[in-house]
């Protein structure tokens, strides 16, 4: 008893710790905050200072010109006011270049009292969070980041960039050698082919491929092609009465279709009768929308992505995100660590020392946390199914196994262990 409540005082202090960090890491954002909204205030009078200044200069020249032009064609010499005039023009656009300019200035100023805000306010050296021990060589690491950045550059369309990127990671001087075969580089070539077409409105392509792998789309429930076929078709109603007949025609690729989008055929079907009067100005008008370019470019990369084993978000941006979420705490656990000096209680390669919530959108799958040991399983301690149905890890089920039999923990059943047959989620 006497233990258990002096654990439970521990988790109580550690948690206290972890919030009293938590609220002086919030100040610090705060205060870094208050700097960049005074950064972004003094943008916003300068740029607007500055397009009312230079309006008021361009109206006066504009003026003055006018006059000058009058002066020309009536063949009158350059009167003394209309010198004095210029003269007063010349010397205001000088004038007012220089509070410009000099208004500039202060705003750099600004700008580096955010840097030093940063600076004071957060530890510069996150490299320490974590041991050492905790990661592979630094060979791998350096290995794995360069891998992790050229897919991303791949991913984003970038292909030059990571070509380059490649050809400078297998310089002779480089520690490590990154080496890109083709078959990793193709999926992200075709993807990136493809999209380029489709931003410049051309269906061909994305048509052609969804039509090639049209029985693995069908496995994954997608609507892609039909997505394609009806925008073609919504092509053909934009223009007019003279494709009605080729889009009357093309409406056979629908066939396919009519079971799962019955509803959206008949939609498309009914356009047709407003054709001639123009789909502007019909209740038809929302197939014309823009936005359908971009929903169909989002559906072919998502499904395109799913059929090719790729990730639709880049690995490198999730980490990143999810990096930017969890690094507060790991900063606030080093520093409950190296008060307490128990460096030795953080040493697993494959988990943390405290769950980190990361938010639905980190959601990638299933997990399952032993109700005896309260710990999440993993491969090396699996979710064990045992004859009654209720489930525990395999650490829980070793632990309560006694002279050769096991007594399920939620109910009276007396078992065989070896029965207990591991589950996957």
């Amino acid at each position: 008893m006497a233990c258990e409540q002096g654990l439970l005082k521990d988790e109580l202090e550690f948690a206290s710790h972890l919030h009293i960090n938590s609220e002086a890491a919030m100040e610090q954002c705060a205060s870094v905050e208050r700097e960049v909204d005074k950064v972004l205030q003094k943008f916003l009078t300068y740029g607007q200072h500055c397009e009312q200044s230079l309006e008021e200069l361009l109206h006066h020249v504009g003026q003055l010109r006018a006059e000058l032009a009058s002066a020309a064609l009536q063949g009158t010499p350059l009167s003394a006011t209309l010198s004095l005039v210029m003269s007063q023009c010349c010397r205001k656009i000088k004038d007012t270049v220089q509070k410009l300019a000099s208004d500039h200035k202060d705003i750099h100023s600004s700008v580096s009292r955010v840097g030093k805000a940063i600076d004071r306010n957060f530890d510069s050296e996150i490299c320490g969070v974590v041991s050492d021990a905790v990661w592979d060589s630094r060979e791998k690491q350096q290995q794995i980041l360069q891998m992790a950045i050229v897919e991303h550059l791949y991913q984003q369309g970038m292909l030059s960039v990571a070509e380059e990127l490649c050809q400078d990671c297998s310089l002779p001087l480089q520690e490590s050698t990154l080496n890109v075969d083709l078959d990793f580089k193709q999926p992200f070539l075709e993807l990136n082919r493809i999209l380029e077409a489709l931003h410049e409105q051309d269906l061909g392509p994305a048509l052609e491929w969804a039509v090639s792998h049209r029985q693995r789309l069908l496995e994954l429930n997608s609507s892609l092609e039909f997505k394609l076929h009806r925008l073609h078709f919504i092509r053909l109603l934009a223009g007019g009465p003279e494709k009605q007949l080729e889009a009357l025609s093309y409406a056979r690729h629908f066939q396919p279709f009519a079971r799962l989008h019955q509803r959206e055929i008949q939609v498309m079907m009914g356009s047709l009768v407003y054709l001639r009067l123009g789909l502007e100005k019909s209740p038809y008008c929302h197939l014309l929308d823009n936005s359908h370019w971009a929903e169909i470019c989002e559906t072919f990369t998502r499904d395109a992505c799913s059929l090719l084993g790729l990730s639709v978000e880049s690995p490198l941006s999730v980490s990143f995100a999810s990096g930017c979420v969890a690094l507060p705490v790991l900063m606030n656990i080093k520093a409950v660590i190296e008060q307490r000096q128990c460096t030795g209680v953080w040493s697993h390669k494959d988990e943390l020392p405290i769950e980190i919530e990361l938010g639905m959108k980190c959601w990638y799958h299933s997990v399952f946390a032993c109700p005896i040991l309260r710990q999440q399983t993993s491969d090396s301690n699996p979710p064990i199914k045992l004859i009654c149905g209720h489930v525990i890890s395999r650490d829980a089920l070793n632990k309560l196994i006694n002279g050769g039999k096991l007594k399920c923990p939620y109910c009276p059943m007396e078992q065989n262990p070896a029965d207990g047959k591991r589950i996957i989620f």
